[in-house]
Protein backbone atom coordinates (compact mmCIF):
# COMPACT_ATOMS: atom_id res chain seq x y z
CA UNK A 1 0.00 0.00 0.00
CA UNK A 2 2.93 2.33 0.61
CA UNK A 3 4.12 1.59 -2.92
CA UNK A 4 0.75 2.74 -4.19
CA UNK A 5 1.14 6.01 -2.30
CA UNK A 6 4.61 6.51 -3.77
CA UNK A 7 3.22 5.85 -7.26
CA UNK A 8 0.54 8.49 -6.88
CA UNK A 9 2.98 10.97 -5.38
CA UNK A 10 5.35 10.47 -8.34
CA UNK A 11 2.36 10.86 -10.66
CA UNK A 12 1.39 14.06 -8.84
CA UNK A 13 4.86 15.54 -9.35
CA UNK A 14 4.91 14.44 -13.01
CA UNK A 15 1.50 15.94 -13.78
CA UNK A 16 2.46 19.20 -12.06
CA UNK A 17 5.55 19.34 -14.27
CA UNK A 18 3.44 18.64 -17.38
CA UNK A 19 1.08 21.47 -16.45
CA UNK A 20 4.09 23.71 -15.92
CA UNK A 21 5.55 22.80 -19.32
CA UNK A 22 2.25 23.54 -21.06
CA UNK A 23 1.73 26.81 -19.22
CA UNK A 24 5.29 27.90 -20.05
CA UNK A 25 4.71 27.18 -23.74
CA UNK A 26 1.47 29.16 -23.67
CA UNK A 27 3.21 32.09 -21.99
CA UNK A 28 5.94 32.05 -24.64
CA UNK A 29 3.33 32.02 -27.42
CA UNK A 30 1.38 34.85 -25.77
CA UNK A 31 4.57 36.90 -25.39
CA UNK A 32 5.26 36.35 -29.07
CA UNK A 33 1.73 37.36 -30.00
CA UNK A 34 1.98 40.63 -28.07
CA UNK A 35 5.49 41.25 -29.45
CA UNK A 36 7.31 41.02 -26.11
CA UNK A 37 9.72 38.43 -27.48
CA UNK A 38 11.16 37.73 -30.90
CA UNK A 39 10.28 34.58 -32.87
CA UNK A 40 13.70 32.97 -32.48
CA UNK A 41 13.71 33.24 -28.68
CA UNK A 42 10.11 32.07 -28.43
CA UNK A 43 10.61 29.02 -30.62
CA UNK A 44 13.89 28.08 -28.95
CA UNK A 45 12.31 28.31 -25.50
CA UNK A 46 9.31 26.22 -26.54
CA UNK A 47 11.46 23.66 -28.37
CA UNK A 48 13.64 23.29 -25.26
CA UNK A 49 10.72 22.00 -23.18
CA UNK A 50 8.84 19.94 -25.79
CA UNK A 51 11.08 16.88 -25.61
CA UNK A 52 11.18 16.76 -21.77
CA UNK A 53 7.39 17.10 -21.77
CA UNK A 54 7.07 14.15 -24.14
CA UNK A 55 9.48 12.09 -22.03
CA UNK A 56 7.68 12.81 -18.74
CA UNK A 57 4.30 12.06 -20.29
CA UNK A 58 5.57 8.80 -21.83
CA UNK A 59 7.19 7.65 -18.60
CA UNK A 60 4.01 8.40 -16.69
CA UNK A 61 1.96 6.39 -19.18
CA UNK A 62 4.38 3.45 -18.98
CA UNK A 63 4.35 3.68 -15.18
CA UNK A 64 0.57 3.35 -15.17
CA UNK A 65 0.79 0.37 -17.52
CA UNK A 66 3.42 -1.42 -15.43
CA UNK A 67 1.47 -0.90 -12.20
CA UNK A 68 -1.77 -2.14 -13.76
CA UNK A 69 -3.68 1.12 -13.39
CA UNK A 70 -5.78 0.77 -16.49
CA UNK A 71 -8.00 3.84 -16.27
CA UNK A 72 -5.20 6.44 -16.20
CA UNK A 73 -3.22 4.40 -18.74
CA UNK A 74 -6.12 4.26 -21.19
CA UNK A 75 -6.67 7.99 -20.83
CA UNK A 76 -3.01 8.82 -21.44
CA UNK A 77 -2.24 6.23 -24.12
CA UNK A 78 -3.74 8.13 -27.10
CA UNK A 79 -1.84 11.29 -26.18
CA UNK A 80 1.36 9.32 -25.76
CA UNK A 81 0.81 7.72 -29.16
CA UNK A 82 0.21 11.15 -30.69
CA UNK A 83 3.40 12.49 -29.12
CA UNK A 84 5.38 9.52 -30.43
CA UNK A 85 3.91 10.03 -33.89
CA UNK A 86 4.83 13.74 -33.84
CA UNK A 87 8.35 12.94 -32.67
CA UNK A 88 8.89 10.28 -35.34
CA UNK A 89 7.74 12.64 -38.09
CA UNK A 90 9.93 15.43 -36.64
CA UNK A 91 6.91 17.72 -36.33
CA UNK A 92 7.18 18.24 -32.59
CA UNK A 93 9.39 21.33 -32.86
CA UNK A 94 8.19 24.80 -33.80
CA UNK A 95 9.80 26.31 -36.89
CA UNK A 96 11.05 29.86 -36.44
CA UNK A 97 10.02 30.94 -39.93
CA UNK A 98 6.50 29.53 -39.66
CA UNK A 99 5.69 30.46 -36.07
CA UNK A 100 3.52 33.50 -36.88
CA UNK A 101 1.50 31.55 -39.42
CA UNK A 102 0.77 28.73 -36.99
CA UNK A 103 0.41 30.84 -33.85
CA UNK A 104 -3.34 30.38 -33.36
CA UNK A 105 -3.20 26.63 -34.00
CA UNK A 106 -0.27 26.22 -31.64
CA UNK A 107 -2.08 28.14 -28.90
CA UNK A 108 -5.22 26.01 -29.36
CA UNK A 109 -3.10 22.85 -29.24
CA UNK A 110 -1.38 24.00 -26.04
CA UNK A 111 -4.70 25.00 -24.42
CA UNK A 112 -6.18 21.58 -25.19
CA UNK A 113 -3.11 19.87 -23.72
CA UNK A 114 -3.29 22.08 -20.64
CA UNK A 115 -6.95 21.15 -20.16
CA UNK A 116 -6.11 17.47 -20.60
CA UNK A 117 -3.30 17.68 -18.06
CA UNK A 118 -5.61 19.47 -15.62
CA UNK A 119 -8.13 16.62 -15.94
CA UNK A 120 -5.35 14.10 -15.29
CA UNK A 121 -4.30 16.23 -12.31
CA UNK A 122 -7.78 15.93 -10.82
CA UNK A 123 -7.71 12.15 -11.22
CA UNK A 124 -4.21 11.88 -9.72
CA UNK A 125 -4.97 14.13 -6.76
CA UNK A 126 -8.14 12.14 -6.03
CA UNK A 127 -6.27 8.84 -6.13
CA UNK A 128 -3.42 10.26 -4.04
CA UNK A 129 -5.79 11.42 -1.30
CA UNK A 130 -7.85 8.21 -1.29
CA UNK A 131 -4.71 6.07 -1.14
CA UNK A 132 -3.30 8.15 1.74
CA UNK A 133 -6.59 7.96 3.66
CA UNK A 134 -6.88 4.21 3.13
CA UNK A 135 -3.28 3.77 4.26
CA UNK A 136 -3.99 5.76 7.43
CA UNK A 137 -7.20 3.83 8.15
CA UNK A 138 -5.46 0.50 7.71
CA UNK A 139 -2.57 1.66 9.90
CA UNK A 140 -5.00 2.71 12.65
CA UNK A 141 -6.74 -0.69 12.50
CA UNK A 142 -3.37 -2.41 12.72
CA UNK A 143 -2.42 -0.28 15.75
CA UNK A 144 -5.71 -1.16 17.51
CA UNK A 145 -5.26 -4.89 16.87
CA UNK A 146 -1.67 -4.91 18.08
CA UNK A 147 -2.64 -3.38 21.40
CA UNK A 148 -1.12 0.01 20.83
CA UNK A 149 -3.36 2.84 22.05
Amino acid sequence: MVGELVLWFISFVAVISLIGFSAYQLICLSDLEYDYINPYDSSSRINAVVTPEFIVQGILCILFLLTWHWFPFLIMAPVTYYHIKLYMKRKHLIDVTEIFRALNEEKKYRFIKLGFYCCIFIIVIYRLVTTAVMLLINEDEWNLESGMF
